[in-house]
């Protein structure tokens, strides 16, 4: 067990000092590349195969969800059709550390006839597809956390990182806030928190349980039954809220009848409840159930003095917006 623990910390500490060292070596080099991504009128199009492919893919991926536009090209596909996706004003990624890869170094001229930049991401500037490229990004490690200082470890964490830095450098020139994130991510968590609202979430249409003051209490029970929302709102003609009846107000009421349901909704209502906006965000509307007085699980949406709808706390929960 010790020897384990020991390996995987030497592989954490080699690969940390490898990103370490590059920090070090950032030059302007990198700046230029963060400013042909900004003023880019395409897309960002990163390229490789095998191992450097798997790091270009998720950089790509990591530009796209960050404000900068972007896809994967698989080296080898980009022979075979697939670098009809490529314009003269897109920039292309190219990783490979060796600067060997024959798809990457075959690719070269074809990439300069579409008239599209090249960024070389690679460990050996000096290599063949580095005396093509347009621009150099350095990546080169001392040695591969493998104890063969064969697989790739170091050189691809490095790679990763370096990619993360850029799209971040560029996020960060752009002004891109939270809420261009949550756009991007409308099915993530931190989407859902930042888009959706209480209009989005809550009880409206035939789904609303209303009721008149004067229905008796077993019109209110089977109103809360058929809606299925563990509440009515009580409302007069003009849809203006008078109160609420939960199911909780109803068992209180038969307590106090010694078993009978008898009385209308305005003895057993809760006058003057609390409400949200129909265009409160969601999260926000979380935050007032846990913060209230009591504990509650619905509340009444109004919007302009009007019952739009009823919000419960397990429809929120449900959401994911937690």
């Amino acid at each position: 067990m010790t020897d384990h623990v020991a390996a995987v910390r030497r592989v954490l500490q080699e690969e940390s000092n490898g990103i370490v060292e590059l920090a070090r070596r950032c030059d302007e080099q990198v700046a230029k590349a963060v400013d042909w991504m900004l003023a880019c009128k395409g897309r960002v199009v990163c390229c490789g195969l095998g191992k450097s492919g798997h790091v270009a893919e998720k950089a790509a991926a990591t530009f796209a969800s960050t404000g900068t536009p972007s896809f994967f090209l698989h080296a080898s596909e980009a022979h075979h059709g697939d670098l009809g996706m490529v314009t003269k004003d897109d920039i292309v990624l190219l990783y490979t550390y060796s600067g060997e890869t024959d798809e990457i170094v075959r690719l070269m001229p074809s990439l300069k006839s579409q008239g599209a930049r090249t960024i070389l991401i690679s460990g050996r500037p000096a290599s063949s597809s580095g005396r093509q490229a347009d621009l150099i990004l350095d990546v080169s490690v001392d040695s591969e956390a493998c104890p063969n200082n064969l697989a790739p470890t170091t050189s691809t964490t490095v790679m990763l990182a370096l990619s993360d830095a850029l799209a971040v450098a560029a996020m960060e020139a752009r002004g891109f806030s939270p809420e261009d994130f949550a756009r991007f991510h409308p099915a993530g968590t931190l989407g859902r928190r930042l888009t959706l609202t209480v209009g989005d979430v809550m009880r409206k249409g035939e789904d609303l349980p209303l009721s008149s003051p004067g229905d008796s209490l077993l019109e209110v029970m089977q109103t809360i039954a058929k809606a299925g929302a563990g509440c009515t709102c009580v409302v007069d003609e003009d849809r203006r809220l008078l109160g609420i009846v939960t199911e909780g107000d109803l068992r209180r009421a038969i307590i106090r009848c010694d078993g009978r349901l008898e009385g209308v909704a305005s003895d057993a209502m809760t006058v003057d409840p609390g409400s949200v906006d129909a265009s409160l965000l969601a999260f926000e509307a979380l935050e007032i159930f846990e913060n209230y007085p009591h504990k509650i699980g619905e509340l009444p949406v109004l919007e302009g003095g009007q019952v739009v709808g009823v919000l419960m706390l397990k429809d929120l929960v449900r959401t994911g917006i937690v």
